[in-house]
């Protein structure tokens, strides 16, 4: 795949596959979401070779460390050359899920729980979190 001199990071996390669409990419950069040494970028921010962004795209939050440029959206195997994952393993999606406990979420218009629907609930809170 040919690389570029200049190319934009909007451009560039498309075709990383970080974002679904390029209008993704424009949008995170706009709202702040898309940071160059902790200083936010416009999505017309020009991506060098060597540079470091963090990227936050809803719980998840990465660290890419940019290791070639690429023009064009191409495979995950592809794309995965053209950048380093940085991320600290605190802030690995794999990593959190370890910690977090599972949601409790009734049907919308069952009513209200039953005695019986109570219990349950509670013995299922009590086998995850222990009682108290």
């Amino acid at each position: 795949m040919p690389e570029k001199e200049k190319l934009r990071i909007d451009k560039y996390l498309w075709a990383i596959r970080i974002f679904k669409t390029r209008t993704l990419a424009a949008d995170a950069c706009k709202a702040g979401r898309v940071k160059l040494d902790s200083q936010n970028i416009k999505p017309s921010h020009e991506v060098k070779v060597g540079e470091i962004y963090q990227v936050s795209k809803g719980p998840d939050r990465k660290v890419l460390k940019v290791t070639g440029l690429l023009e064009n959206r191409v495979d995950a195997k592809t794309s995965v050359e053209f950048y380093q994952d940085m991320t600290p393993v605190e802030q690995t999606q794999a990593f959190k899920s370890m910690f977090q406990a599972p949601i409790l979420k009734r049907d919308r218009g069952t009513g209200r729980p039953t005695k019986r629907d109570r219990r349950e609930i509670d013995g299922l809170k009590d086998d995850y979190f222990g009682k108290e």
